[in-house]
């Protein structure tokens, strides 16, 4: 029995890296949409199992681990930019203001899935225009919901964080690591 994750995130594939030794990666291919009014705090569970059972029907004998994370400022997901003006406005949202981070996840073992979601608390400081397009420069970015990635150089403009930080990165391995 292997453990596999369906996610192409490099970000996701490092922080599984440090709860387990060996994995494989297979990416779903399955369209990431929501019902109708689902609540924004469960999509990212939702969007998970979607992921997860569609490579476990493909992959019965092993465990499988799904992950969607979703940045959510009061009533409004911020998934990945499309463009460098979409990402500025993101910013310039997020900017001076507190908004939630969810992962949802999903793990299939032996044909059962069991799912959770981890909600973490960002504060960004009040940015300056210069600071945003100084960032838009770089390729940070524009692969990351919210349009930014903790981790890297937006991690200045984080004034504070309550909650899981490896689940603002994407994946929140203290919790995941119970259920593999």
């Amino acid at each position: 029995m292997g453990i596999i994750l369906a996610s192409a995130s490099p970000r996701r594939q490092e922080l599984l890296g440090y709860i387990v030794s060996y994995f494989s990666v297979v990416v779903s291919g399955v369209e990431e949409i929501v019902p109708d009014g689902m609540p924004l705090k469960k999509q990212p569970l939702y969007l998970s199992k979607l992921k997860a059972c569609d490579i476990a029907a493909k992959y019965p004998d092993d465990i499988v681990i799904g992950a969607d994370t979703a940045v959510i400022l009061g009533n409004e997901v911020l998934g990945k930019p499309k463009d460098r003006e979409d990402a500025k406005q993101m910013l310039l949202k997020l900017s001076g203001r507190v908004h939630k981070v969810i992962t949802g996840c999903t793990v299939v073992k032996n044909g059962e899935f069991t799912g959770f979601s981890v909600v973490s608390k960002v504060k960004f400081q009040k940015l300056k225009e210069a600071e945003i397009e100084a960032y838009l420069d770089t390729d940070e970015p524009y692969d990351k919901a919210g349009s930014y990635a903790v981790q890297g150089k937006a991690g200045a403009f984080i004034e504070w964080i309550k909650g899981d930080y490896f689940n603002i990165v994407g994946l929140p391995i203290a919790k995941l690591k119970r259920y593999i």
